[in-house]
Formats: structure tokens, sequence, C-alpha cells
């Protein structure tokens, strides 16, 4: 295996970038060796629909763009952060059971424990965030 992997790409704050986001993300991934139709792959690119969706949607418009990276470490751990210019941290939502949002923290965090992961938040030098999730990685690497 490489001993490090990385890709990135900027995408507008728009409805639209959300599946360009899990495109991009998936097609990565697959080049790493982990395709279509495995779970670990539908886990991954339903996180990166969640995070792109909170970028796009709770920025109140104050970041044009968000940025997704995908990292693979020598160590087997994978890392993927969408990064906004918003400068407020990710908060859950009270989310009743007729409320079509507010479930996505609540989602991501579910996922990444089921998964081994885990999910964190760091401060950008420009004054916005990256929403990170990091995921053991278990399919061999081409």
């Amino acid at each position: 295996m490489a001993d490090h992997q990385e890709a990135s790409v900027t995408l507008p704050s728009a409805p639209a970038s959300v599946p360009a986001a899990r495109a991009y993300v998936a097609n990565v991934l697959a080049e790493w060796g982990l395709g279509e139709g495995e779970e670990a792959a539908d886990t991954v690119r339903l996180i990166v629909s969640e995070l792109a969706t909170n970028a796009v949607q709770h920025t109140l418009g104050q970041s044009p763009t968000f940025t997704v990276d995908i990292k693979l470490d020598h160590e087997g751990r994978l890392e993927i952060g969408v990064t906004d210019s918003y400068p407020r941290r990710p908060q859950r939502l009270s989310a009743d059971t007729y409320q079509d949002n507010g479930r996505g923290l609540v989602i991501i965090g579910c996922l990444a424990a089921e998964s081994g992961g885990e999910v964190f938040v760091t401060p950008t030098a420009e004054g916005g965030k990256t929403v990170w999730i990091a995921l053991p990685w278990t399919v061999p690497v081409r």
C-alpha cells in the first residue's frame, strides 16, 4: 500500500454539488480499491452526502464553496473531511418524527460508530471549519 494517498475537490455551495461530491468520492474510492455495492462504500457515500448537504444548507450563504478531502494513511485509516468557510461548528438540531431534516449529525455519528470510526471538527486558519469522519480501512489498496 502507498504510504499516504490524498484527493480533494472544491465545489460551489449549491444543492447540485451534493451528488457531485458523492460521485467524486465514489470514483476515488473505486480507484483505491473500494467499489460499488460494497457496504463500506455505501456508508462512505451516505456520510459524504450528509456532510456536503450540511455544508450547503447550514452555512447560511456565508460559504460560497466547500471542499471534500479524502485521505488514506499507511495505518489503514480513511479520513473524509468537508470544509466550509462558515465559522459556526455544526450542532445537532432537534428533529421530531415528522421533520424532514435535522438528523444529519446523528446519522453521521451512528454510521461512524457502527464502522469503528469517529467524527471530529477542526477549525481552519481562515476561520471556517472541517467536519471529519475517520474510519478504519479494511480493503487492500490498489
